[in-house]
Order: C-alpha cells, then sequence, then structure tokens
C-alpha cells in the first residue's frame, strides 16, 4: 500500500483531499506545518487577530480521528520565517511586491515536507490545491496543468515545483469542482465542512504590511518625495514599503486629478505618480525562471501568460536571453506589470512555466 503524507491546514479543502485519498485505500498521514513561534501565535492571540494558524492544528487532528488516521505536527517555524517571512520584508525594503505564498510552496510545502516525508519513507506527499500533476509520456516529463475548476485554479502559486517534487506530488483536488468538496466535507461531517477560504497572507492577518515589515525588522522607514514621471516634486509620501504598482487609493495626496503609482525608486527613495496609461507595458524581464513542460526554451515560444494570480492569461512571445532570464512581450499592453511578483506561462491547460518579474 502506498504511503502519502497529507498536508492539512485545517481548512476544508485538504480535508477533503485526505478524505479522498483514505478512500482511495492509500495509507494516509495528515500532517499539519507549525510556522509560527509560541510567542507569535500568543500575541496574535493578545491582539485578538485571526490567522489561520491559531485553529489549524486543532481542526486538523479533528478531521483525521473522524476520518481514522494518525496526524501530526512538524515545527517548521524556522524555515517558514527564513524563506517566506523575512523574504517579503526583504523584497517590500527592496522596492519589490513579494508573493510570499510562491516561496511558502516553494521552500516549505513542497520543498521541506517532502524532504521530511521521504525521509519517514512516504511515497508521495499531497496537498488540497486545485492542480493536476500528470506525466507525460512523449516528452518523458512531469506536467503541472490547470485544475477543472478554473475559478479555484491555483497553478500560478505552483509554477516553481521542480520535476522531483511533481512526480512525489498528488493533487486530489485536481479535477472537483470546489462545491462538491464542500459537499464530500457535508457528508463526511467534517468540522470544518462551512469553514470559510482564507483570503490574507497569514502572517499578516491584518493586511498591514508596512507595520508588519517595521515590527519584523526593525528598520526605520523614512519618509521621501511623492514625483512626477519628469522628476518634478509632488508631495511627501510615508515609505515606499507602504505603497505598490498601481495604486490609486490611499496616497496621502490629493493633486486635484486621479494619480497612480507607476514607479518606485529605493536608491532615491522616490515615488513616481503618473496616469493610469502610465501603467501599461509591453514587456518584461522574468528572473529566478522554473521550466517544467519543457527542459529549456531554444527559440522563442508562444504562449499566455499572467502576472497576477486572479488575471486572464494574456497572449505573449516568450524568449530566453541567457543568464538566467527570459523576456516576456505581450500582445497587447498589460497594466501594472510589479516588479516581484510573478509571471506564468501557459500552453494551453499546461503550465510552461514561470518566474519572478525584474
Amino acid at each position: 500500500m502506498k504511503k502519502v503524507m497529507v498536508g492539512m491546514s485545517g481548512g476544508v479543502d485538504s480535508s477533503v483531499a485526505a478524505l479522498i485519498l483514505r478512500e482511495q485505500g492509500l495509507d494516509v498521514t495528515g500532517v499539519t506545518l507549525k510556522l509560527f513561534s509560541d510567542e507569535e501565535l500568543a500575541e496574535a492571540q493578545k491582539e485578538g487577530k485571526t490567522s489561520c494558524a491559531l485553529s489549524g492544528i486543532r481542526d486538523a487532528k479533528c478531521v483525521a480521528d473522524r476520518l481514522g488516521f494518525e496526524h501530526e505536527v512538524f515545527d517548521l517555524t524556522d524555515c517558514f520565517r527564513e524563506y517566506v517571512m523575512k523574504q517579503f520584508a526583504d523584497s517590500y525594503l527592496c522596492g519589490r511586491t513579494p508573493n510570499p505564498c510562491i516561496e511558502c510552496n516553494k521552500y516549505v510545502k513542497f520543498g521541506e515536507m517532502l524532504r521530511l516525508a521521504q525521509e519517514r519513507g512516504y511515497d508521495y506527499i499531497a496537498t488540497g490545491h486545485y492542480a493536476v500533476s500528470e506525466y507525460d509520456e512523449k516528452s518523458g516529463r512531469w506536467l503541472l496543468k490547470r485544475s477543472a475548476d478554473r475559478s479555484k485554479d491555483q497553478t500560478y502559486m505552483l509554477y516553481s515545483l521542480t520535476q522531483e517534487q511533481l512526480s512525489h506530488t498528488i493533487f486530489p483536488l485536481g479535477s472537483i469542482e470546489k462545491s462538491k468538496v464542500r459537499e464530500l466535507a457535508e457528508e463526511a461531517e467534517l468540522v470544518n465542512s462551512d469553514k470559510p477560504d482564507s483570503q490574507d497572507i497569514c502572517f499578516v492577518p491584518d493586511g498591514r504590511y508596512a507595520e508588519f515589515i517595521r515590527r519584523f525588522t526593525g528598520a526605520e522607514i523614512i519618509e521621501g518625495s511623492f514625483v512626477d514621471i519628469n522628476g518634478k516634486k509632488l508631495g511627501t509620501h510615508r515609505g515606499i514599503i507602504n505603497y505598490t504598482i498601481g495604486q490609486r487609493k490611499g496616497l496621502g495626496i490629493s493633486l486635484g486629478r486621479p494619480a497612480y503609482v507607476v514607479k518606485k525608486d529605493v536608491a532615491s527613495n522616490t515615488v513616481t505618480l503618473g496616469e493610469e496609461s502610465d501603467l501599461y507595458t509591453r514587456t518584461l524581464i522574468a528572473q529566478d525562471v522554473n521550466l517544467i513542460s519543457v527542459e529549456e526554451l531554444t527559440e522563442p515560444m508562444r504562449v499566455t501568460a499572467k502576472t497576477r494570480y486572479s488575471q486572464t492569461e494574456q497572449p505573449a512571445v516568450v524568449s530566453c536571453l541567457g543568464n538566467g532570464e527570459y523576456m516576456v512581450e505581450f500582445d497587447e499592453p498589460q497594466r501594472a506589470v510589479t516588479s516581484g511578483q510573478a509571471v506564468v506561462l501557459y500552453d494551453g491547460d499546461i503550465v510552461v512555466g514561470g518566474g519572478r518579474i525584474k
């Protein structure tokens, strides 16, 4: 019997993933990753904040008990702090806008958790992500494909998965609609069948990114200048970490006309404001690219691509520039392409690969 370690956050998706694998006859063990120290959890509770971490372990254990398999907790606080929280804060301080869920998948869930699973003799790990992992005989490669429920598809967050990781990962929800997941949870009388989906970054549940960065790094956030696209000073900003490309509301400045953040420059500590038309670009450069469906790009390739999780893919051409960089040229200009975010490339339902926008 194949052994599978299921990452269980305490939410309904990972719980139903475990339920499906159990019903398929696999030897299931549920694992919840402890990502925050006891001190951080106590502080969050004291401040009255909600976090998926506070109830996740309890709910996951209840589900495991209900379904009749073992449940363990792995302490990955150091890994999460180094590769997710620190990277998030450092990126903002460098003027980028990171996506911590991508880093968590890369280093924690499919990195450290898979390593621990293999050390303990498990054949696979599994998660509640909406995606499909499939071996392609023709190319001899593992493919990452979009889920049946397009509204929940999470392949954008999973583009960093390697061939090794994909070969040892099961996505039980890849062919299931979200409504069916809720239905299965209710039928099994799982404690979290009606638990709402998490929308926030788990370590910044109140959405106050700047406050988290100040507290986490101890960095002094220095005021600077708002400037127009010609460099003329327009006013004073509260610190670069408080702004992101495309932002219009909450700028703290009135110009008598709509203004958008179109650029951030850490070296000069300036935030450039412009018109909405200034937000559009047809090309971007991607770094730290991971290719999945192909081993390498030897010539330009037609793809569809998106630069945000919620965006619809747009027609483009991707070309290798060398030195680990790739250029993505869209057929039509794209709005608010942001340094630090991910660009993910598709060939139909298949993820070609993705990388971090320079």
